[in-house]
């Protein structure tokens, strides 16, 4: 199977953990592929989250112009072209932007304007996500919320908080997603990785999120399987990162094959194409290898993504007639 020429969809992609050798060389040329190899993708096997976090600071400190914004999303559609990607939700933090003077306004309004152009440009359809993150305080949080409710009607299109759950207690941002619920904004949430069930059910109680970022631990409870199957909640699932935190120790211990087969929604993505050092094509060739999985599966899996999608229903319609295209199923 030729998984290069399949149409792919990606809803769990970070911007600041995405940066090819090409534009770190743009925006450092005092980088070696050497430092970039050591410093910006991390080891097959980490400790845990918080030591594969470590990677991603390299890549946001240098997004901290208008230009540089410009040049890592550019970059960013150029890895998503090589995928065949159909459609992208890229998400980032703009907190983490403002280093040399840029303001949260600023960074948002940078990266929709590129990412906008962007589309133009390739065709591939995609949209951006605003982070809130863990370890972030009551104030930062709403003010990322509320970024996402002053876009609306642009590329911005959904609110999330990633960071490491393990660590960090989510009432810093209680309200941020009170809001976002009482505003009507998509939400999505990080949970089920560095933690477990708990967090899932946690996250699903009080930030209500029609999708979780992650959520491969959920396979470790029956009741949560079967919530998530009764209430259509969509898995961001990302197998090769999953392994790289050591979350599970090889991949074939990953739940993705179990909890598609027990009807769980879910897509597959690379998370952080960086650190991680992964494309969809290897992921696929990796399910495909593992799993068995077969062009019918990554269909599904990407149709469910469609439909998951923080986009219009007639935009949802309009992909999902390309994916079936592309699959060979018009």
């Amino acid at each position: 199977m030729n998984f290069d020429t399949l149409p792919k969809v990606e809803l769990h992609l970070h911007l600041d953990c995405s940066l090819s050798y090409d534009v770190v060389k743009k925006l450092d040329p005092a980088v070696t592929q050497a430092q970039y190899n050591e410093e910006f993708i991390a080891p097959p096997k980490c400790d845990d989250l918080v030591d594969f976090l470590k990677r991603a600071v390299k890549g946001f400190q240098l997004m901290q112009s208008k230009e540089a914004l410009q040049l890592v999303v550019d970059d960013l559609f150029e890895q998503l072209q090589k995928d065949n990607v159909l459609y992208a939700e890229i998400r980032f933090a703009p907190f983490l932007h403002l280093e040399k003077g840029l303001t949260p306004y600023e960074v948002v309004e940078a990266t929709e304007a590129a990412t906008a152009a962007a589309i133009k440009r390739t065709g591939i359809e995609a949209r951006l996500i605003l982070c809130t993150l863990r370890h972030y305080t009551e104030a930062q949080s709403m003010a990322t919320v509320q970024l996402v409710e002053q876009f609306a009607g642009t590329t911005v299109a959904g609110f999330d908080i990633a960071g490491d759950e393990a660590g960090c207690p989510i009432t810093n941002h209680l309200a941020a997603f009170k809001y976002a619920q009482e505003k009507g904004l998509h939400i999505t949430a990080h949970a089920g990785e560095a933690a477990g069930p708990e967090s899932v059910w946690e996250t699903l109680e009080h930030f209500k999120p029609t999708r979780i970022g992650h959520g491969a631990r959920s396979a470790e409870d029956e009741k949560l399987v079967n919530h998530l199957k009764d209430k259509k909640i969509h898995l961001e699932i990302c197998p090769s990162c999953n392994v790289q935190t050591s979350m599970y120790n090889n991949y074939t211990d990953h739940p993705v094959d179990t909890l598609k087969k027990k009807g769980v929604l879910l897509n597959i993505n690379t998370d952080c194409r960086t650190i991680v050092d992964i494309t969809l094509n290897r992921e696929y060739n990796k399910l495909h290898q593992y799993f068995g999985w077969t062009k019918q599966d990554f269909y599904d899996c990407n149709a469910n993504a469609i439909r998951a999608a923080f986009i219009p229903a007639a935009l949802q319609s309009n992909l999902l007639l390309k994916l079936k295209a592309g699959y060979g199923l018009d």
